[in-house]
């Protein structure tokens, strides 16, 4: 059900009397919006009756009401507290503030440092004697220098360095940094960003000052990007900015765009040298080893060479004394063995013997070799087949040999006729 409240007023011995009645209203017939003045009025009345003030309701001593229910009580009251709850609002609103995690506050007092907090629900002077500043002390932030968003947009001012050989080339680095004391960072900064790079700038500059620029542009990229580090970190330490440097990286280090075509024909004369270079060191490691080994085994060789005919000049000197000695003993005897020895030493070593008789003109002749080619023929024809015929050998004429008591004979008579 719903009711509607309707108020009128009555005139009573010079009075005015509020009289409300609540009556049943028909539900969807006649209903409209709620009187704003009526709730205004009841709004201030109840304000008026948390704060003592009960007067000024048409009673016995109340201040006269004019038609439209206003008093100068009623609208003194309802004013103050109204701006005592405005008061509280603002108070509760400015003084009360809510730090994450990741967060650190800094609060301050007219302007000056007061104290730091960490995460939850904080509470300091409302504004304007209080403030806070909330710093993120996790997060990472990131510095280009020498491009921005992408490595292809170069910025020349802050790229292009010198070298210690006097050379120029562009460097293009990123800087990631946190900050680790919230104090420094509100009042000894300015602009953090740029405090940052200006400090990265100059550290690089410097570093590549003194370094030569292929040690810049290929090998020390890294031991570059360490010193920068270090360098950043005790500069920004000494101004107190409250920032740590967590990794300097060297996206780009090459020469200007001017000169790139003739550097290129200069770094790929470099690589063909230092190819050649490997190829020949190679060829020296595989033919150095080689030469070693022959030379060595040439020279054992050589030594054992010298031990044997060394060996052998002693063996043929010791027997030489020997021979001398028992030459002087017996020299016939000593002499016909030496003839004997050098005969069957010669004989040992030839196939065909000529002997020439002393007083005869015949020349006898010893076929040795078809002797002993007869006897290995004899000794090989029982062991081939049988139904191989062997084809028969050619017939030669050879002289009838001489009895050997006549070829005894004539050696001797031949050995005397020499001596």
């Amino acid at each position: 059900m719903l009711f509607k409240k309707l108020r009128f007023l009555r005139k009573q011995s010079g009075e005015y009397s509020d009289y409300v009645v609540y009556n049943e209203s028909p539900r969807g017939k006649n209903e409209g919006p709620p009187d704003l003045e009526e709730l205004w009025r009841d709004f201030n009345r109840r304000l008026g009756g948390l704060f003592g003030n009960d007067k000024g309701n048409g009673g016995p001593g109340g201040p006269a009401r004019d038609p439209s229910g206003w008093t100068p009580n009623q609208f003194g009251g309802g004013f103050v507290s109204l701006i005592f709850i405005l008061g509280l609002i603002w108070v509760a609103s400015s003084s009360v503030f809510m730090v994450d995690a990741s967060q650190r506050a800094v609060v301050k007092v007219f302007g000056r440092y007061d104290k730091t907090v960490g995460e939850g629900l904080q509470f300091r002077w409302p504004s304007p004697i209080g403030s806070h500043e909330i710093v993120n002390v996790t997060g990472v932030r990131t510095v280009e220098v020498g491009y921005k968003n992408n490595e292809r947009n170069k910025i020349d001012r802050e790229s292009l360095m010198l070298t210690d050989d006097e050379n120029i080339i562009t460097i293009q680095f990123a800087v990631q940094y946190i900050l680790n004391n919230p104090e420094d960072y509100v009042f000894q900064n300015r602009d953090t960003e740029e405090s940052v790079k200006q400090v990265a700038e100059t550290a690089m500059r410097e570093i590549v000052g003194k370094s030569k620029m292929d040690f810049v542009l290929y090998g020390g990229r890294e031991q570059i990007a360490a010193e920068a580090h270090k360098m950043m970190q005790a500069i920004l330490d000494r101004y107190r900015t409250g920032i740590q440097i967590s990794r300097v990286t060297l996206q780009n280090a090459q020469p200007p765009e001017q000169v790139q075509a003739a550097f290129n024909d200069a770094v790929k004369a470099g690589q063909d040298k230092e190819r050649q270079r490997n190829e020949g060191q190679a060829y020296a490691n595989d033919v150095i080893p080689k030469a070693q080994g022959t030379a060595a085994r040439l020279n054992q060789e050589a030594e054992a060479y010298k031990a044997r005919v060394t060996e052998s000049a002693i063996g043929d000197a010791s027997r030489f004394k020997q021979v001398l000695t028992e030459y002087q003993r017996a020299p016939a005897i000593t002499r016909e063995r030496m003839y004997l020895e050098t005969m069957e030493h010669i004989f040992a070593n030839t196939a065909k013997v000529m002997l020439d008789a002393k007083g005869s003109g015949n020349l006898l002749y010893l076929p040795l070799d078809k002797l002993m080619a007869h006897t290995a023929n004899a000794a090989v024809g029982p062991v081939q087949d049988n139904h191989a015929t062997p084809a028969p050998a050619p017939q030669q004429s050879v002289p009838a040999p001489t009895p050997p008591q006549e070829e005894r004979r004539n050696l001797r008579s031949f050995r005397g006729e020499r001596q």
